[in-house]
């Protein structure tokens, strides 16, 4: 096994594979350097001695200069380097070929999925109960605990009972120091449903901020209304609010004028008395379940899936394993006919270049540009920039510079032609790889993911996190073997083996896609979804990195 190595011919930066010594003699790419300090796993060191203002490289592409003089065999750090990007020319494109993978071992595979009137497929089937305005979250809550009690969806909770028999015990005058947290099990009690599930999402938008956040959330509802892991919905507004249900419906009618799905609306401040507002909701709501959970699973082809591609608590390896086995999975799907959507702009910034040139459309390449060069200037009006993007846990385990993280995060989206950029809410229209701009924080990004279309979420992570989605099933990948273990209960493949030297990226890729057949055919229930995870946070379109 490497002890390290560089990702491109071209590169002056060599990544750790395991942590070295001072004084080690490391060999990269037939060079023999000597270690000038120690190097932990992840973490970068120069092959060559660079002078202030010296330019490093990664993937091929500019990641940073110098700041001060760094001899060969010297690890790059916060203090020896600035950020810097390879620059792009919107006039320009670079020549671009894709040599699709060979996908005859999927071509006639199928997942069960949910089928639509529109023509998509579902990987689940839910039914929505959420606010237009974070006034009626206390109402939604209300809802939920009514229903998940009865319905048979409710999970006994284990710190709830820890705590139980340690407040039992003190009052006995018994002592709890040797309790422990029992395992959390299923109450024994019969689902009513077996073929529909209900979810309940809250926020905190719809008044009070601008009015551009509360159109954007509108809009962003409208997307999760069509996704097709949405059977109906349940919508409950206060009235008064800056998200007013005429503009969610306007939001719909643009998005779909034809949708053929349940949406259940309430408005309290019409009804008048909240008792008969949620008995109301109550009723229309159960209803809607009976006739949703009369939808089964039916085969679909691969090409009905659509593909969020995502990531967070990023490290130094996500770029060299968990990341481009994400592109594998892209290049497959859009290889089948599917779908992936890359998104998080601010982790797209030095790789415009290629970008531009792999959408092979002039009109998308400047969509693009402009979505960009808004957003930096937003940034950096907001007194930020994309350079302030990685976060203390990023830095710590290896990625130093913003372009650094870009560069690695970039190979989410494979190798193969770019159909259409969208801006945040567009909803999907192309197969193939489509950009789609949302922050970089993990949660907003994801939750715009399944606003757009995504029926499944690919995950990757060094550090770990716990992110799911009400709607969608969110798969972690660890980029390292040992992260996989550490926190096994959150992550669902370990891209770990391409560092340990067991698995290929291209052998990693199509084992992910095996899985996610299996996901999306209701075979294996991610881990988000066992832990319950279900983030969802819109994006307010001031500055978010």
């Amino acid at each position: 096994m490497n002890k390290a190595i560089t990702i491109n011919s071209s590169d002056n930066l060599a990544v750790a594979l395991t942590n070295l010594a001072k004084g080690e003699i490391i060999c990269v790419n037939d060079i023999n350097i000597t270690l000038q300090e120690d190097i932990k796993a992840k973490h970068k060191f120069s092959i060559n001695d660079l002078a202030v203002g010296d330019e490093m490289f990664m993937y091929g592409l500019v990641v940073g200069t110098a700041s001060k003089a760094i001899n060969s065999g010297e690890a790059i750090t916060v203090n020896n380097t600035e950020h810097k990007a390879t620059e792009y020319d919107p006039n320009k494109t670079n020549e671009f070929h894709w040599t699709a993978p060979n996908v005859e071992r999927f071509k006639d595979k199928t997942f069960m999925g949910y089928h639509r009137a529109d023509g998509q497929v579902g990987t689940a089937n839910n039914w929505l109960v959420l606010p237009l305005v974070f006034c009626e979250n206390r109402n939604v809550l209300t809802l939920k605990k009514a229903f998940e009690k009865v319905l048979g969806k409710k999970k006994t909770n284990p710190y709830e009972n820890l705590v139980q028999d340690m407040a039992a015990g003190y009052q006995s005058g018994v002592s709890f120091e040797g309790l422990s947290l029992a395992k959390a099990e299923d109450l024994d009690q019969k689902q009513v449903f077996d073929q529909i599930n209900i979810k309940f999402i809250t926020h905190e938008g719809g008044c009070g901020g601008t009015r551009e956040d509360s159109d954007s959330l509108c809009r962003l509802l409208a997307g999760y209304l069509k996704n097709p892991n949405v059977a109906g919905a349940t919508v409950l507004s206060l009235g008064c609010q800056n998200a007013q249900v005429s503009i969610l419906q306007e939001a719909i009618k643009n998005l779909d004028p034809n949708l053929d799905k349940p949406v259940l609306i309430f408005d309290q401040q019409t009804i008048g008395n909240e008792t008969v507002m949620l008995e109301k909701a109550i009723k229309e709501t159960f209803k809607g379940l009976v006739e949703a959970n009369k939808i089964e699973r039916k085969p679909a082809p691969l090409s009905k899936l659509t593909i969020g591609l995502e990531c967070g608590g990023s490290d130094g390896f996500s770029g060299i394993s968990a990341n481009p086995a994400l592109g594998r999975v892209a290049d497959l799907i859009t290889a089948l006919g599917g779908k992936a959507i890359l998104s998080e702009f601010p982790e797209l910034c030095g790789v415009e270049q290629e970008l531009m040139s792999r959408t092979g459309n002039p009109e998308h390449a400047d969509k693009f540009i402009k979505i960009m060069r808004a957003y930096a200037q937003a940034a950096i009006d907001a007194g930020s920039g994309f350079d302030m993007n990685p976060s203390p846990g990023n830095i710590k385990d290896g990625l130093i510079t913003d372009a650094m993280k870009s560069a690695g995060a970039s190979k989410k989206g494979g190798s193969s032609p770019i159909n259409d950029v969208l801006d945040y809410t567009e909803y999907v229209k192309h197969d193939g790889l489509s950009l789609l701009c949302t922050p970089g924080n993990d949660v907003e990004s994801t939750t715009g993911l399944v606003g757009s279309g995504a029926n499944v979420v690919l995950f990757t992570t060094g550090l770990g996190t716990p992110t799911g989605n009400p709607v969608a099933p969110v798969l972690k990948v660890s980029s390292n073997t040992e992260l996989s273990k550490k926190m096994s209960d959150i992550i669902d493949i370990n891209a770990g083996v391409v560092i340990d030297g067991t698995q290929t990226l291209d052998e990693l890729g199509e084992s992910m896609l095996e899985h996610i057949i299996k996901v999306a055919s209701g075979e294996i229930e991610c881990k988000a979804d066992q832990l319950n995870q279900e983030d969802f946070i819109p994006w307010k379109r001031g500055v978010s990195l």
